[in-house]
């Protein structure tokens, strides 16, 4: 038989009944095949595409902030060097491994709440010689399980506003600020659980009241000094000149409670003093008329 009549014979076999049910059982053998190989394919590119992502938010919680030099410690600890760049606010890309910020010599004024809450490693943090007005409250929340040291030397800090520190137990460099010593530096300093030491850095460039004689000397360290005193002296005298105001007020409204009333209360009283005379007339007439 030649190849030709092979092949006729194999084209008529298909279009047979039973050929036709082959061809069908081999197509319904392929579809599962089929199926499970393109949804193999997309699964194999979903897990790329996460696997890729993972890669990225890796890479973008651990690169190195912009503009800033990193570098890796012996034990793994991350440092991040912004120093001397003119920054004039922290850097929101730091990376959430840092162990040490160090970012002096810049023209940082404030430090906003919670501006290193996503650095729960930070071991020592740098900011001396900053323009530094103010601390708002919870500058540096999340950082006290793991703040040791923080510099704030060389700033423009005049006033201390204890929810800045926020539980922080670390060390605290506080010099060369010109601290204003008062009653509220006095009332927030037991509220703090910096280091003692740290509190001794605070040296007071003003004070009030001015006569208490603390300009130039760490507060800390100023025996029997009570900047409260004033205040307190003040809220005494306060309460006694509204303790006195509020009897002059009771007592002039009874004089005048009295003198409005006073002419009733006259009438009052002589009519009170009439009713004994107007009963013994009455006695009397009574006996004149038994008598008749």
């Amino acid at each position: 038989m030649d190849a030709s009549s092979r092949v006729n014979r194999e084209i008529d076999g298909d279009r047979s009944p039973s050929g036709r049910t082959g061809a069908c059982l081999r197509t319904k053998m392929a579809l599962p095949a089929d199926w499970l190989l393109r949804h193999s394919v997309v699964m194999c590119l979903l897990l790329h595409s996460l696997v890729l992502m993972t890669f990225c938010f890796h890479h973008a919680a651990t690169s190195c902030s912009k503009s800033c030099y990193c570098s890796e410690s012996e034990n793994g600890g991350k440092t991040v060097r912004c120093s001397n760049l003119q920054l004039t606010e922290i850097p929101q890309d730091i990376p959430n491994d840092t162990m040490r910020v160090y970012l002096d010599f810049n023209l940082i004024a404030t430090i906003p709440a919670n501006a290193f809450v996503g650095l729960p490693h930070l071991v020592e943090l740098d900011l001396s010689h900053n323009e530094l007005r103010q601390l708002e409250p919870g500058a540096f929340r999340g950082l006290s399980s793991s703040l040791r040291f923080l510099d704030l030397s060389f700033n423009k800090l005049i006033n201390f506003n204890a929810e800045a520190f926020e539980g922080l137990q670390a060390y605290a460099n506080l010099s060369n600020n010109p601290w204003h010593c008062d009653c509220n530096l006095q009332m927030a300093m037991p509220h703090v659980d910096l280091e003692t030491i740290s509190l001794t850095d605070i040296v007071c460039q003003t004070s009030d009241p001015e006569e208490i004689g603390v300009q130039g000397l760490a507060f800390l360290l100023v025996p029997d000094v009570d900047l409260c005193a004033v205040m307190k002296r003040t809220t005494d005298v306060a309460m006694l000149v509204v303790m006195f105001c509020w009897f002059t007020m009771v007592i002039s409204y009874l004089v005048y409670y009295v003198r409005a009333n006073q002419e009733d209360a006259r009438r009052h009283l002589e009519y009170l003093k009439s009713l004994p005379s107007r009963q013994v007339n009455s006695e009397e007439s009574s006996t004149i008329s038994t008598v008749v």
